[in-house]
């Protein structure tokens, strides 16, 4: 392959869903080391705690694996296989990127909203008291300490000690060693890590954004350049620098893509790329999926208009407050208004919505019926109830099915 090599824009998106782990369905029922593997492979899990459908990070687990048992993600990071921190937002990070990340934890008061220096400042006897607690007494979670009845209702009206392990949470002095419930549960960096030295393992910046950026081209798999430095949420990243290096060292060529121009291919795909394999997985996606989280990006490369409308007030809501992009062979061509009623064992489809353009032919209409089957079947249900869809598809589906096993 040469370094202008031409590809169609479907070759692209699926370069890129390949890359993802979304090309085609998994071949076999997952294992617990594919919990890791997944995550490794996409390089982030972002976190995101809405549970009206699934909670993001199991669906963006379950659009690859299929369906595995959810507990399988808190006992991966309760192995020490992964941690929580700061990436593209809060994210489950394999534990071997530890080192890139180990920088911003040094030097929190950049990171914005996600670390108040003047809290800490005006508190730092009740946070070295909180510190000594947990040094003699073990892990804690937030519900451990009594509200304070002073504190105001709200979203960002955290209790003090929510406040405390927060911050400390994102300085690095604690480190979420477990989830109950899916709280965090922290524990001391000291106790979790204790041969860890900054001297010897971390990572200064320009080094870790090196590497930040090379996990981004190889899980990206084909990218612009401006799509690189939001994966991590990187403000400051020597895009054409690195981009100068990576090919001269061979991790990536340049190519044309169809409609989209100068694009760079992470070489990992070349193989892929002389036998093309057709793109045959239909699944839902996360709004936090990174196929999606970078809206820009999906719409120039799927041409998909998306945005997560869930803090959206609900009159001003187009698609509905958590609505699931639907991947079908290659191209996302439908979202989804979705609810699973746990009680009823029902998952309810208030809204479907073709993208304009997209032809209903019986392979759509079978592909994504059992798509969704697996997927409420997954989650517990045993029918599917749609509210309102387009007559083509309530014609084909009827607005309740039952699911068979």
């Amino acid at each position: 392959m040469t370094k202008t090599s031409s590809l169609s824009l479907q070759t692209a998106r699926h370069l890129h869903l390949a890359a993802q782990g979304l090309l085609r369905p998994p071949s076999r029922r997952a294992r617990f080391a594919d919990i890791h593997a997944c995550v490794r492979q996409m390089s982030l899990l972002q976190i995101d705690t809405i549970n009206v459908v699934a909670r993001s990070p199991y669906l963006v687990l379950f659009s690859r694996l299929g369906a595995y048992p959810t507990q399988w993600l808190e006992e991966t990071l309760a192995s020490g296989a992964l941690f929580e921190y700061w990436a593209h937002e809060a994210c489950f990070i394999p534990f071997e990127d530890y080192p890139l990340l180990r920088h911003r934890m040094l030097e929190p008061q950049r990171l914005g909203w996600k670390y108040n220096e003047q809290w800490v400042e005006e508190h730092q006897q009740e946070i070295a008291a909180l510190l000594n607690h947990i040094a003699e007494n073990g892990p804690v979670r937030a519900a451990d300490f009594a509200s304070d009845k002073q504190t105001k209702p709200g979203w960002w009206a955290w209790k003090p000690h929510k406040r405390h392990l927060e911050n400390l949470f994102s300085a690095g002095e604690l480190m979420v060693v477990e989830r109950r419930n899916f709280q965090r549960v922290y524990d001391l960096r000291t106790r979790v890590m204790p041969d860890w030295d900054d001297e010897q393992h971390a990572l200064n910046e320009a080094e870790a954004v090196q590497a930040m950026l090379g996990h981004s081209a190889r899980s990206l798999g084909i990218f612009r350049a401006s799509w690189l430095a939001d994966y991590y949420r990187l403000k400051r990243a020597p895009l054409q620098a690195w981009i100068k290096d990576a090919e001269a060292q061979g991790d990536i060529v340049r190519v044309e893509v169809e409609q989209l121009g100068e694009m760079w291919l992470h070489t990992s795909l070349l193989l892929l790329l002389e036998k093309m394999p057709t793109a045959t997985h239909t699944t839902l996606l996360s709004p936090f999926d990174p196929v999606v989280w970078d809206r820009r990006r999906a719409l120039e490369l799927f041409n998909f208009d998306y945005r997560i409308e869930c803090y959206t007030p609900a009159e001003k809501r187009v698609f509905g407050y958590f609505v699931l992009p639907v991947l079908h062979r290659g191209a996302l061509k439908a979202r989804i208004d979705a609810k699973m009623d746990r009680q009823a064992q029902q998952l309810i489809i208030r809204a479907f919505w073709l993208e304009p353009g997209v032809r209903i032919s019986q392979a759509f209409l079978t592909d994504v019926q059992k798509a969704i089957n697996r997927f409420a079947q997954w989650q517990g249900a045993s029918e599917v109830i749609v509210e309102n869809a387009p007559a083509e598809l309530l014609a084909a589906w009827t607005h309740r099915w039952a699911i068979n096993d």
